[in-house]
Formats: structure tokens, sequence, C-alpha cells
């Protein structure tokens, strides 16, 4: 019998706006580094109500958020 997959659940950021500008509770600006260009596209976690914050791909990296896989590239698995 198989085993359900049992990973263990990720836990998500909460930031608090009130220590955020509008632009970074708005996702026009990384959550760390305040950087508005590029546009951050990474989420790095979420606001108490649930709305999403996002960063650049070097904070990503920094406060250890999980890779996104490029979306041209093809992904194998051999059992």
């Amino acid at each position: 019998m198989c085993e359900p997959d049992t990973r263990p659940a990720t836990d998500t950021y909460v930031y608090d706006p009130s220590l955020l500008s509008w632009a970074q509770c708005m996702g026009d600006a990384c959550v760390v580094c305040h950087a508005k260009w590029p546009r951050p596209r990474r989420r790095l976690g979420e606001l108490p109500d649930g709305s999403r914050v996002f960063g650049c791909e070097e904070c990503a990296g920094i406060i250890d958020v999980e890779p996104r896989v490029p979306a041209g590239e093809r992904l194998f698995a051999a059992h």
C-alpha cells in the first residue's frame, strides 16, 4: 500500500503591514530591500489579511524561500 505524501507544510512568513511602505504592501516593492525595479515577482509571504507580499530574487535567496523552476525548464523524475 502506498503511503500518502507526508512532506511537512512550509511555514509562510507573515509581515506586519505597519512596518511596510504602501508600495511593499501592494506588491510594488520588495518587502526586504524596498527595490521597485524590476518589479518583485517572488512571493515571500503574506500580510495578516492574507494578501501576498513579494520580493526580488536576491532577497528570496537571503531568507531561504524555495526556488522556482524557470517557466521553460522541464523537470524529469526517475523511479
